[in-house]
Parts: C-alpha cells; sequence; structure tokens
C-alpha cells in the first residue's frame, strides 16, 4: 500500500514537471513571437521612413511636418516641395535645351573645384547624351561659377551632395526643363563617385540644372518615372565632398539631410 502511494505521488510529480515545462515553451514561444512582431514594426516604420526621405531628396527638402509623418511611419501626402509636373506635359524639351546629338558618343573630361578644391570629373555621353549635353552647355556658359551645393545626406546608404540650383534653396528654373531619362541604375544603386542629375519626382521629363554627387554608395529607390540619369563620375578628389560631409548638416527637421555646416560654392565648372 506504501509503495503504490509513492509511486502514485511519483507520476503526479513528473506530471507536474511536465505541464510545467510545456507552459514554460508556450510562455517563450508567446514571447518569441510578439518580440518578432515589434521587430518586424520597427523595421517597417525604418523602411517607410528611409524610402520617404529618399524619393524627396531631389525635388525639394522635406518639410519639418513632412519628417514627423515619415518618422511615425506615415505616409506623406506630398513628397515634393513643389507639385510634380505631368510627365506627358513635357513629353519634348524647348529650344533653349542643348540637342543631344551634340555630345553622343562623347566623353568629357574636366574639373568641378568645389571650395577652393579640385574634383577630376568625366562625363558620358554615350550613356547619357542629352544629359552630358545640357552640363556641357551649361559649364561652358559659366552657369555653375558661384551657383551652391544646398543639400547634402548623411545618411547609412544614402550619402549624397546636391548642387547648381539657380536659387540656392533647391527650387528649379520652370523654363529649363528636360528629358528623358537616360542610363538609370536598374536596382536603385548609386556608387560612390556617380554624377547623377537631379529632377522633379515622378517627371522623366523634370531634369533641370541640378545634379548630385554621391560620396558613398548610395541607394535611391525610382519614383513612378524610374530612377536617376547618371550622366559621369569623379574620377579623384571625392574625399573633399566626404571631407564636408563629415563637418555635418545645419540643425533642423532631419539629423542625415539638410543644408550643409560647412556652406559649399561651386567656384568653377569646366569641361572639355
Amino acid at each position: 500500500m506504501a509503495a503504490s502511494s509513492r509511486s502514485a505521488r511519483e507520476t503526479k510529480r513528473r506530471i507536474q514537471q511536465m505541464e510545467a515545462k510545456r507552459e514554460m515553451r508556450r510562455d517563450q514561444e508567446a514571447r518569441r513571437k510578439r518580440d518578432n512582431l515589434i521587430a518586424a514594426g520597427a523595421g517597417a516604420a525604418a523602411v517607410v521612413l528611409a524610402v520617404v526621405l529618399q524619393l524627396t531628396a531631389f525635388s525639394g527638402n522635406p518639410s519639418e511636418d513632412e519628417f514627423a509623418a515619415a518618422e511615425a511611419g506615415l505616409s506623406s501626402p506630398s513628397a515634393s516641395a513643389e507639385p510634380s509636373a505631368s510627365p506627358s506635359a513635357q513629353a519634348t524639351n524647348g529650344p533653349n535645351i542643348p540637342a543631344a546629338d551634340t555630345a553622343a558618343g562623347q566623353t568629357f573630361t574636366g574639373e568641378l573645384v568645389l571650395n577652393g578644391s579640385p574634383l577630376g570629373v568625366e562625363l558620358n555621353g554615350t550613356d547619357a547624351p542629352q544629359a552630358t549635353a545640357v552640363f556641357k552647355s551649361l559649364s561652358d556658359e559659366g552657369y555653375f561659377s558661384g551657383k551652391t551645393c544646398h543639400r547634402l545626406t548623411t545618411g547609412e546608404t544614402f550619402g549624397v551632395l546636391q548642387c547648381g540650383s539657380p536659387t540656392g534653396d533647391g527650387q528649379g528654373d520652370p523654363d529649363y526643363t528636360w528629358g528623358p531619362l537616360e542610363n538609370t541604375p536598374a536596382d536603385g544603386t548609386y556608387p560612390a563617385g556617380t554624377i547623377a542629375v537631379a529632377r522633379t519626382g515622378n517627371n522623366a521629363y523634370g531634369n533641370g540644372t541640378q545634379f548630385f554627387i554621391v560620396y558613398k554608395d548610395t541607394v535611391i529607390p525610382s519614383d513612378s518615372a524610374g530612377g536617376y540619369t547618371v550622366v559621369g563620375k569623379v574620377t579623384s578628389g571625392l574625399d573633399v565632398v566626404a571631407n564636408l560631409a563629415a563637418a555635418g548638416i545645419t540643425p533642423g527637421s532631419s539629423d542625415t539631410d539638410g543644408a550643409p555646416v560647412e556652406p559649399v560654392t561651386i567656384d568653377s565648372f569646366s569641361l572639355k
């Protein structure tokens, strides 16, 4: 009788231990699922923020409200500082835009001087004849001398310096727009040293006088029009831009996107 009682108690103890272990596993699984959901939510918010900021990169700085909305994981009602023009409304270039065949098949080399420091540059008229024709024409006219580089980004995978706005604040010239897009990266990756053309969002004919220099490998998602025309590359002196970026961004709505702390002026831009 005593042995039977001990056996029953032992069996009951083992059952209780098994139940405790099962309960512990259920708790661990629940915590794991909850942690995964939290991590996924945080990751999604980070992706939303990165995409919104990247998509606004070359049409106008996001406002403080837009940045706050992106940071909260909300979609911004307008990614551009200005309404985007319809691509069909600008299907052809005006008479003030140089013809693509003036640069087709040619390579132009030269120098871009920022704050007294030279960068060697090369423009590719084979892969981007229209863009090369435009920037060769603008440089020959001396358009860039005295213009500024108004925007700097310092994100982990988003490092560019944007220059060439006629007003110095990112606004474009509505009478100087052109297209189409050329030589756009299929995967949205712009390697360090890339020189690409800034444009109005969602408009393949929204290119103008602005360009951006990529100083570290950068990923920029395409919008409804596509990517950004890669017109050329920096062949030497890219550290000049990296050093400007290291100085940081003027405090504002974003820690990684805004006017550079050290003002940047284009002394000259020459091509031959």
